[in-house]
């Protein structure tokens, strides 16, 4: 498997904030924490069968981050790839209220969300890093 770049598989779920503050997170860790180290990989893409998607995660290692419990896009990387390399639940990060709360737009993020936001960034970047350095 080749580690010169990790794969982040990010939850797409607009019916909670789980799935916002992953994709903010996801997209934070890409273009400012580990720019040029992280690629992200679209969720909805990968699953209607998008190749390159897939290629990437069978040839490099993949983090899943999940908004919820649900595991979409470890169980898609699975069904399509092989297992990932990590996995991020948010919940597990923020709170299971404050995953399963009401979606906000990112217009309309405060402080708190953009706490979170840092937070599961945080623990991506953590696992990026132990991944890169095996």
């Amino acid at each position: 498997m080749n580690k010169s770049k990790v794969g982040v598989l990010s939850c797409s779920g607009e019916e909670c904030l789980g799935g916002t503050i992953s994709r903010l997170a996801t997209r934070k860790v890409m273009e400012e924490l580990r720019e040029g180290k992280v690629v992200s990989l679209c969720l909805p893409l990968y699953v209607a069968g998008g190749q390159e998607e897939r290629f990437f995660a069978k040839a490099f290692p993949v983090i899943a981050v999940e908004g919820c419990d649900k595991c979409c896009a470890k169980k898609a990387t699975e069904k399509y790839s092989g297992d990932v390399s990590d996995l991020v639940v948010v919940s597990d990060i923020i709170g299971e209220e404050a995953a399963a709360g009401k979606t906000v737009s990112t217009r309309n993020l405060s402080q708190e969300h953009l706490d979170m936001v840092d937070k599961v960034a945080e623990d991506i970047c953590r696992k990026v890093d132990k991944i890169l350095a095996d």
